[in-house]
């Protein structure tokens, strides 16, 4: 009995020694400091690289974004913000593309496409993909720690207005047969809605100029051909398209973050 009250004394004389330590040490250094996520602008340069599906991937082969965004996160990790997007590539894949016009061994599909110019000489004229996207950002960082609650998953929906055409390059204004009004029988316009959704991890450092953010995302573009006429292959190009890219994004951040004191923190 005398064996069991000393243990009960023991660990009863531990529990009120640790919690008087306790109390005592919240005094000596205060009480733990919570952190919390910290809110204000975001600048943000984004490069994507595109895989295309749905009508685009009849169009276009692979391409590229690149473009600025602005951003704001709240002090609940939502963010809000704009984006605009450079859309480049290379790769033509209509195959009725100038058909009327161009030479008969120039190729189908692909990146320049030759003529025969006023002098009876053969020219290559490079024709490329080009386009923007531009809209309005919503959506969340989900934090994994609550050390860091401002690095997590960041997701993000897009919506706005995309537009793409074929860029042919006559710099040298060789061939008249593409220049001025007649190039707009050509170049296949289009334009319309888009939704997209990305999907990534962010980072900002605590200390240092390392804030990115890297994932995937899928733009689903609801557009339509806005040519009256296509004289390549004679008709009206109003058909109305899904065009899709599914990418891989990353992007660099510069915050401009507030402290308490309503300061700007630039990392």
């Amino acid at each position: 009995m005398l064996f069991m009250r000393v243990r009960i004394f023991t660990v009863f004389f531990l529990l009120v020694t640790l919690s008087a330590w306790g109390q005592d040490k919240e005094k000596l250094f205060g009480p733990e400091e919570v952190v919390k996520p910290k809110h204000g602008f975001i600048l943000n340069g984004n490069a994507d690289f595109d895989i295309p599906a749905g009508d685009m991937a009849k169009r276009f082969g692979l391409s590229y974004r690149i473009g600025p965004a602005v951003l704001y996160k709240t002090e609940s990790n939502w963010v809000f913000g704009t984006k605009f997007d450079f859309i480049l590539g290379s790769k033509v894949k209509e195959d009725s593309l100038m058909i009327n016009i161009k030479d008969k061994y120039s190729g189908s599909g692909g990146s320049v496409y030759e003529f025969i110019n006023n002098s009876g000489e053969r020219v290559g004229i490079p024709v490329y993909e080009r386009g923007y996207a531009v809209g309005l950002s919503a959506g969340k960082i989900i934090p994994f720690k609550k050390s860091h609650p401002d690095n997590g998953l960041m997701l993000l929906t897009t919506v706005g207005f995309i537009q793409h055409k074929i860029d042919i390059f006559d710099k040298d204004k060789a061939v008249p047969q593409i220049q001025g009004k007649y190039l707009k029988g050509y170049d296949r316009l289009t334009n319309g809605a888009f939704v997209e959704e990305y999907a990534g991890y962010s980072f900002f450092s605590k200390y240092k100029l390392i804030n990115f953010t890297l994932g995937i995302d899928a733009l689903f573009g609801f557009t339509q051909g806005r040519r009256d006429y296509l004289y390549d292959v004679m008709r009206a190009d109003n058909a109305k398209r899904m065009d899709i890219l599914f990418g891989i994004r990353g992007g660099w951040f510069i915050p401009m973050f507030k402290r308490k004191s309503e300061d700007l923190i630039f990392q």
